[in-house]
């Protein structure tokens, strides 16, 4: 499977970086800006924590970003084949603080093992294309046409993944990036070919990856094969990643040389793979975050990899898994950019003992902010066993949420504080809309209180956190801890395997 592909919004970046800190070509600007291919409707974040936090998806789509398909002759150079897949095998989250000064991208293994909204456990990769498929289906079903029910379908793969993401990682994603097979062939030729490094000579057919051992500048589709390489590397998929993250540092360090921001030539090619190639969020305005991020023209770009407790890992029913700790990688998160793993604004943590409330007295509304299917019927159910009314129970529809908290009329009501603590100490707050005796509950990926599936004092690292059972592969777990970033201001190709 392809993995390379989210590397042009980089160039699309760079492309309008250069255009607007020289204050040249604005008729190219707006012709960037206008020919982009754009979706609305995602429940996306609003950048209210410091910072932009970008999801960049690679997807296996044989179509351009206006979904036209590829030519054969494109299909051949690509040497991907002719599988139609919908997966989205690399998943990378960049955050960039607002004064534009630097950005962390964060690789998740295209085999992490997640809560997926209305699917359970999955693959993360899954996310998109198997939710995709099931809308797909109920949508003909319910009647709808052919391009309603893709538009629709293709929607509902897209918040799977962004929900399965904001769950896993901690952090609201404020924009989204989609990017296609070509672009990734297009882009490297743009900038002249890219920079790497191999420590070994290979030679593997599946990928088409053959390559001499040390420095070698590679384009289009070998640059391609470089990149999907995961077969005949001691560490699979993760030495995969790597394998993308030092040719996306080379990248960028090309891509932001004077050599190519100078060159119109080259800055037309560039914006040309962005428009055949990229898909953004509506709310995305590529002109306004080139100037935000002139000041990324040093390189203070830096790659990073969740860390993982078994790359081998196995459910009970014989699938091959990669298992995280969920606490793990929002903690490893949290201190990679910065933040202190919560959203802290106008919450107070409840750590006392509950308030003595007569339960029947106070209506408790549920929202489901997080992945797990009919999580706020089951934490509903929980609360109604403990003599509270049962309010509106349903999936939160405001902004994203990653921190589960109770909110009340006054955060600090013996009615709030009772719910917090009968759910395993929640963190409150206030909500003067809310009503004298209601309070409301949101759930987000951090919820393992009662009604949850996880929810019975301990956890284990055998257990994911739906419940499955996970087992090593081998006679014991291959732990993957999170290494140094890597830093694309750095001189010449990092040689990898």
């Amino acid at each position: 499977m392809f993995t390379g592909r989210p590397l042009q919004v980089f160039a699309a970046v760079a492309a309008a970086l250069v255009l607007v800190g020289t204050g040249v070509a604005w008729r190219s600007v707006d012709s960037l800006r206008s020919s982009l291919a754009s979706v609305g409707g995602l429940s996306l974040g609003g950048g209210e924590d410091g910072a932009l936090d970008i999801l960049l998806v690679g997807t296996d789509s044989r179509t351009d970003a206006q979904g036209n398909p590829l030519a054969q002759r494109e299909l051949d150079a690509l040497r991907a084949g002719e599988e139609v897949a919908n997966n989205t095998d690399t998943i990378i989250l960049i955050r960039v603080p607002n004064d534009g000064s630097s950005a962390t991208a964060i690789s998740v293994p295209r085999d992490t093992y997640v809560e997926v909204p209305d699917l359970g456990m999955s693959k993360i990769n899954a996310a998109y294309g198997a939710t995709k498929e099931l809308a797909r289906l109920e949508a003909v079903e319910s009647g709808a046409d052919a391009d309603e029910a893709e538009k629709e379908s293709t929607q509902a793969g897209r918040e799977a993944l962004l929900g399965s993401v904001a769950d896993l990682t901690g952090v609201s994603v404020d924009h989204y990036a989609e990017v296609g097979l070509l672009g990734f062939v297009l882009l490297t030729d743009a900038v002249g070919g890219v920079d790497v490094c191999l420590n070994a000579p290979v030679d593997e057919p599946l990928s088409g990856a053959r390559f001499p051992a040390g420095e070698q500048t590679l384009q289009g589709a070998d640059a391609l094969s470089f990149v999907r390489q995961r077969h005949d590397l001691p560490r699979g998929d993760l030495d995969r990643i790597v394998r993308q993250q030092v040719f996306m540092a080379s990248l960028v360090q090309k891509v932001l040389s004077a050599k190519t921001l100078s060159s119109p030539s080259k800055v037309s090619q560039l914006t040309a793979a962005v428009q055949r190639s990229v898909v953004l969020d509506s709310e995305w305005d590529i002109i306004e975050l080139g100037t935000q991020l002139q000041d990324l023209a040093g390189g203070d770009v830096k790659f990073s990899t969740i860390p993982v407790q078994d790359i081998n890992a196995m459910t009970d029913y014989g699938e091959s898994v990669v298992q995280v700790d969920p606490d793990e990688v929002r903690d490893h998160v949290a201190e990679l950019v910065g933040r202190d793993g919560g959203d802290s604004s106008a919450a107070a943590t409840t750590t006392e003992e509950a308030p003595d409330v007569d339960a029947s007295t106070v209506t408790v509304d549920v929202a489901n902010a997080g992945s797990v299917a009919g999580l706020a019927s089951q934490v509903s159910s929980a609360l109604s066993s403990e003599g509270y009314v049962e309010g509106e129970v349903g999936n939160h529809t405001g902004a994203a949420v990653t921190t589960s908290t109770v909110y009340g009329s006054d955060a600090d009501s013996d009615e709030t504080r009772a719910v917090a603590a009968a759910l395993g100490g929640l963190d409150t707050a206030t909500d003067s809309t809310l009503a004298d005796g209601t309070v409301r509950v949101v759930l987000a990926g951090d919820y393992s209180g009662p009604g949850s599936s996880s929810y019975s004092g301990t956890n284990t690292t055998s257990t994911a956190p739906g419940g499955t059972e996970l087992m090593p592969a081998g006679a014991s777990a291959t732990p993957a801890p999170a290494a140094p970033p890597i830093d694309a201001g750095s001189t010449g190709p990092r040689c990898v395997n």
